[in-house]
């Protein structure tokens, strides 16, 4: 587990407090965060971003004691121990992901898969956990497409090692372009298990997909301080039919109201903290469309106590529900697109004490067609938080 010092400081915050999650369903036992009564008043402060010593990496390849997988959807973990007083924990989650195109294509002339991420590196270290959303394939078994406009995103392994050394605990990879294959149709399956095994391989955990729907459903829980946060992810069903994982065959879990039903449930039965990654609705749209409002919604019901969506490729709303905060979208993190607000982004740090929701804090990003992140200047970052709060006007 990494024991991280906290954020003092960062360029362009913008930090905003939300009450804490309040029990869905009074009838059933609930592990929701205890709930605040009052409500912290809203920051809007600029500050200079300070000096980080760099993290450094333990060895991939040696022994891990930080992600545990739950191995079966109806399994349960140890409780764990009750601390006098409760940790303040940080954990860190971000937009899109997508090492492919453009991006790959610099990585492939500099030789350097770490690009992406120099700028930005001491701050996904120092969280807690720290969480993306990964839409491409990484596979040895695929040319790559150079910087060319195609679908097809796919990459190097070297991007997992990347990604690792940037930081990240967890992966969600219930994504509509994690099967992709190039013009070989007949290695999807193939490239898709070498994406879910390079991201093992370095230690990060990939939720959200699996050999059969029965593994994909299944939750990725952590301990972080003696306080267990589960993990699912799901995709929209509106996605290639391909994609999606059966009882006999591999893929992502589709987001569907039975399958949140069940891998709620199971996250439920293993962890303190429940938080749902969907992968959801229209692309290059700010504003969430219907079918991802009821999709939260039933995310809240089925127990979730914290949803945090992605995949529109631009941000979106803020909001709650039944005191449930619900993050619709981050925006691209790493990607080649080239409209500006499709190279904008949000870094979201959501604070806990313990298992109680604290609140969360907007770190405004800027991605150059080549994949490198930078903390959005001062302009840019009033204009992403612009574009979020008339999102989160429109839907309340």
């Amino acid at each position: 587990m990494k024991h991280r010092s906290f954020f003092r400081r960062f360029a362009l915050l913008i930090m905003v407090y939300l009450c804490a999650c309040q029990p869905v369903n009074a009838a059933e036992p609930t592990v929701a965060p205890t709930v605040i009564t009052e409500q912290p008043p809203r920051l809007t402060t600029a500050v200079a971003v300070p000096t980080v010593t760099p993290k450094r990496f333990s060895d991939p390849s040696a022994p891990s004691s930080t992600p545990t997988q739950a191995e079966d959807l109806q399994s349960s973990l140890a409780p764990s121990a009750t601390a006098t007083v409760s940790p303040e924990i940080t954990l860190l989650f971000t937009g899109i992901i997508v090492p492919a195109r453009c991006v790959q294509a610099a990585l492939d002339a500099n030789s350097n898969p770490d690009y992406p991420y120099e700028e930005v590196r001491e701050i996904i270290s120092q969280a807690d956990l720290a969480i993306g959303t990964f839409n491409a394939t990484m596979s040895h078994r695929v040319s790559h497409t150079g910087c060319v406009w195609t679908y097809q995103l796919v990459g190097s392994p070297q991007n997992a090692d990347a990604m690792q050394r940037a930081g990240f605990d967890v992966m969600s990879v219930a994504t509509n372009h994690i099967k992709d294959c190039g013009l070989m149709k007949s290695w999807c399956n193939e490239t898709f298990f070498d994406t879910l095994d390079n991201l093992r391989r370095v230690g990060i955990q990939a939720v959200g997909a699996g050999k059969d729907l029965r593994e994909a459903l299944q939750p990725v829980v952590i301990n972080v301080q003696g306080v267990r946060f589960a993990f699912v992810s799901l995709g929209d069903s509106k996605m290639d039919e391909s994609v999606f994982a059966t009882d006999d065959n591999p893929g992502i879990a589709r987001l569907t109201q039975e399958n949140m039903t069940a891998a709620i449930a199971a996250a439920k039965e293993a962890a303190d903290v429940v938080i749902a990654l969907p992968h959801w609705g229209s692309e290059d749209n700010f504003v969430p469309n219907w079918n991802q409002f009821t999709q939260a919604q039933q995310l809240v019901a089925a127990g979730a106590d914290l949803i945090v969506g992605n995949h529109t490729h631009v941000v979106q709303a803020i909001t709650e529900i039944d005191g449930v905060p619900v993050f619709y979208g981050l925006g691209n993190f790493v990607f080649d697109q080239w409209l500006r607000d499709h190279r904008q982004g949000v870094i979201l740090l959501v604070k806990f004490q313990g298992a109680r929701y604290l609140g969360y804090e907007l770190i405004p990003t800027h991605v150059d067609q080549d994949g490198r992140v930078h903390i959005a200047d001062e302009a840019e970052a009033a204009e992403i938080l612009e574009n979020i709060e008339r999102a989160s006007q429109a839907i309340r």
